[in-house]
């Protein structure tokens, strides 16, 4: 198979070929472009392989352009790249590469194309095209990648035990591959994966982290996280997921799989949104069934308070897969401890106080919230979900009508406690946030308007009963 069409309607190759035939040295474009070439996927990031110089390749070919392009040079690995407007372009030498048992640094070696080949992860990543005059275009493929790109399957070049051996992120990166590519991983490489998935433990939080949140972005993430589970991938990192699957009975009581029921939901919200972190929350809405689960001979399994037990659990989860600790993580923590509450508003009795109680504490996230509780109808029965859905369009409608009236979604209280200070002279106190909270119940709970004029109303007769004196 011959590219050379392809590369010469871009003038980076062409520009790369030149510089790289004046230099003497073998170059070609490997990896993923190559791959995601085939697969007609975008992408922007181009990496060269030459053998020689990585990094005198990319200064002369920076200097090929008229106006300045900027370079990045790494000397210690040997690699150096530039941008060109929204293009990602490196460049080094091919090497080959040894590793030690107990570490993902290499020792690493000038080498040849077949040598850079070889020590790439899989076939569909160990192809290569080259730019040079003379086989301009050219498919250099010695592990058939191709040809597992038109059976859909990841598969290492070489032995699979040793690739992962040497590099465990692989591991990750296979089912990374699978999930994104909805493409099977080749049953030896598996059965590798399933071998050395303890070497996890050796690869840093932050990678692995990397690796998982883009298994979390593909169109079905279950398919990847079912993988991670039977590989005993996930058990690595992520014990509190594990946790969640299989199922106790008492008699004929007995409770839905946890685990496949937060895949379901996960597949359910990623149709509705691609943010992350939307995706995270479904992924911890129930991370606390475990903890809580008790069985009622009355009225059989129960997870009481698993919302308020997760949304504890949210921050040292995230702090030991090195997600963000920042408003991200708050975000996440705030729709696992509200995910029940529209559930319980579903019904013709609502009342406009619970409404309020929602939107105040749901702040702008109530929206996203809405949209997890949609995920949250998992059933075998269509009529039941159908049903379900029904009333959370009834929910939603409540909220509009209570928004529009009220306008209590992230209100602030119409008098401040500095103003409650100043009119009756007081200093901070616990008495000062008592009329406050007393204000924003009255609030909440419909008993006055979210004004100013009759807060102040309701705070003078407040203050009245309490013997506060208004200072003049």
């Amino acid at each position: 198979m011959n590219f050379k069409e392809h590369l010469e309607s871009l003038d980076i190759f062409k520009r790369v070929g030149r510089v790289a035939d004046e230099l003497g040295y073998e170059t070609y474009v490997v990896g993923g472009y190559v791959r995601d070439l085939i697969l007609e996927r975008p992408c922007k990031d181009i990496d060269f392989v030459c053998v020689g110089s990585g990094i005198n390749l990319a200064q002369k070919v920076a200097e090929s352009f008229d106006e300045h392009v900027p370079l990045s040079v790494f000397k210690n690995f040997g690699t150096a790249n530039i941008r060109l407007d929204d293009w990602e372009v490196e460049f080094v030498g091919a090497r080959k590469e040894s590793y030690r048992h107990d570490s993902r640094k290499p020792i690493v070696e000038d080498g040849t194309l077949q040598e850079d080949q070889e020590r790439r992860d899989f076939t569909i990543n160990a192809m290569a095209i080259s730019v040079n005059a003379h086989n301009f275009g050219e498919l250099i493929d010695p592990f058939d990648g191709l040809g597992d790109i038109k059976r859909k399957i990841i598969k290492t070049p070489t032995d699979p035990i040793i690739t992962f051996s040497d590099d465990p992120l692989r591991m990750m990166r296979a089912v990374r591959f699978a999930a994104q590519l909805k493409f099977d991983i080749e049953p030896d490489t598996f059965l590798a994966i399933v071998h050395d998935a303890h070497r996890l433990q050796i690869v840093s939080a932050e990678r692995i982290i990397d690796e998982l949140n883009k298994i979390v972005m593909t169109a079905k993430p279950s398919y990847g996280f079912k993988l991670l589970f039977v590989s005993k991938l996930l058990h690595q990192f992520f014990p509190e997921m594990v946790e969640l699957q299989g199922v106790d009975s008492v008699g004929d009581k007995s409770h839905k799989d946890n685990f496949y029921h937060t895949l379901q939901v996960l597949d359910n919200i990623s149709v509705m949104t691609d943010k992350l972190w939307l995706r995270w929350a479904a992924i911890m809405h129930d991370i606390a069934k475990p903890a809580t689960k008790r069985f009622n001979p009355k009225v059989g399994w129960t997870f009481h308070g698993h919302e308020d037990k997760g949304a504890r659990m949210t921050p040292g989860i995230f702090r030991r897969l090195k997600l963000p600790m920042d408003e991200r993580m708050k975000y996440v923590q705030k729709l696992v401890r509200l995910h029940l509450r529209p559930i319980a508003l579903v019904s013709d009795k609502v009342t406009d106080s619970a409404v309020r109680r929602l939107l105040f504490d749901a702040g702008d996230d109530v929206d996203d919230l809405m949209t997890l509780c949609r995920a949250d109808i998992t059933s075998k029965n269509n009529n039941k979900v159908q049903r379900f859905l029904s009333n959370f369009d009834k929910v939603e409608q409540k909220i509009i009508e209570v928004e529009e009236k009220d306008q209590v979604r992230n209100f602030q209280p119409p008098v401040s406690g500095e103003e409650i200070m100043g009119i009756f002279g007081l200093k901070p106190s616990k008495l000062v946030g008592d009329l406050k909270e007393e204000i924003k119940e009255a609030i909440l709970e419909g008993q006055i308007q979210n004004n100013k004029a009759e807060a102040l109303d309701l705070l003078y007769k407040l203050a009245d009963q309490k013997g506060l004196k208004k200072q003049h």
